[in-house]
């Protein structure tokens, strides 16, 4: 089978490690918490900052959020071991920006992420993974963005939404709110 993953908010808690990062530079104090009551991607207005001091927060740090110890979900790691050990391919598809895409690569190499050559997508916008996906011919696709997935809807491509609270009006998927249950799920 051909299994295909966004990476940031579908397997590495990007969000959270953002909010940690914000909360010492900011130094404030925002529960993690507060990210399940937020219904944007975005967490700047936690702080109180307008969209363009978010949007300016966000690219002074980016590259400290990326590649600094972010973590991943709990089982989605092992979830994606467990599948490479079953012969299974797996593909990482992200939008994040072209520049960070041979570090983001190794980052997630040296956090034991498998990643063959040529499996591993990066530097386009959103609205253009469909067209990878489909190329790939993917037999699964998880993403934690429901435009992502309608983009897939006239696709044999099996999609599954990653549960965010930013997410919670889609419901047109299967929702993975716990990786150990779907790798549970795999093992059946």
């Amino acid at each position: 089978m051909r299994f295909g993953f966004d990476i940031d908010d579908t397997l590495i808690d990007l969000r959270g490690h953002a909010l940690s990062i914000y909360n010492r530079k900011l130094k404030k104090e925002i529960e993690a918490s507060a990210l399940q009551q937020l219904n944007t991607l975005e967490i700047h207005s936690l702080y109180d900052l307008t969209d363009d001091e978010g949007f300016k927060m966000w690219n002074q740090h980016q590259e400290e959020i990326f590649f600094t110890n972010c973590k991943a979900f709990p089982g989605a790691l092992e979830l994606l071991q467990k599948l490479a050990a079953m012969g299974h391919e797996i593909f990482y598809i992200t939008a994040r920006d072209a520049d960070y895409c041979q570090q983001t690569k190794a980052w997630m190499k040296q956090f034991g992420f498998p990643i063959e050559e040529g499996h591993f997508f990066c530097g386009m916008k959103d609205h253009e993974k469909v067209n990878i996906i489909k190329d790939l011919q993917l037999d699964y696709y998880v993403d934690d963005k429901p435009q992502i997935l309608h983009t897939l809807k006239e696709t044999k491509v099996t999609c599954f939404l990653k549960d965010q609270s930013y997410n919670q009006e889609a419901c047109d998927w299967e929702r993975i709110k716990d990786w150990q249950v779907y790798l549970r799920n795999i093992d059946q």
